[in-house]
């Protein structure tokens, strides 16, 4: 049995890579990444909602999102652009914070877009640097939470 010191050393290192094509260009694709008002519209699992969505898009830039459940329970997260290549790379760091403001985990998310006859190559790759033994059922859920919004984001893709 896993000991609750090693638990977090099994979550860091867990990777999820996603590659989507979007029958969109890749500057509509990357905007749509970059400004708060749209990320706002698609940002989170299905049933979730992004209250707060706040974004300085520029290396070094803090993040600060709050989706909402469901059921109305709010999940804080905070992080930071570690790099933006306009129009073909975002790189930035999400933290989830639980109820008292302390982070759970951190993922570095690599996200590249790549345009190929009006259409976006999109590949997320969200790999888990640091993690507390309380984001072990968060985590669990980190490919399906992906999968979901990228879900979302696809079909917000179309209304535009």
């Amino acid at each position: 049995m896993a000991t609750k010191s090693s638990e977090p050393e099994k979550l860091v290192g867990r990777e999820v890579v996603i590659t989507r094509v979007f029958k969109a260009p890749r500057e509509l694709v990357f905007k749509a990444w970059r400004d708060p008002k749209l990320v706002a519209q698609w940002w989170g699992p299905r049933g979730f909602t992004s209250p707060v969505c706040e974004l300085d898009v520029r290396k070094g830039g803090a993040i600060r999102i709050h989706m909402r459940g469901p059921d109305g329970t709010i999940y804080p997260m905070t992080g930071v652009y570690q790099e933006v290549v306009e129009p073909e790379r975002l790189v930035f760091t999400l933290t989830p914070l639980d109820e008292k403001g302390k982070p759970l985990f951190e993922v570095l998310n690599t996200v590249t877009f790549a345009e190929h006859g009006g259409k976006t190559t999109f590949t997320v790759v969200a790999r888990v640097v640091k993690a507390t033994p309380q984001a072990a059922p968060y985590l669990a859920g980190m490919e399906e939470g992906w999968a979901q919004q990228l879900e979302r984001f696809a079909d917000y893709l179309k209304t535009l």
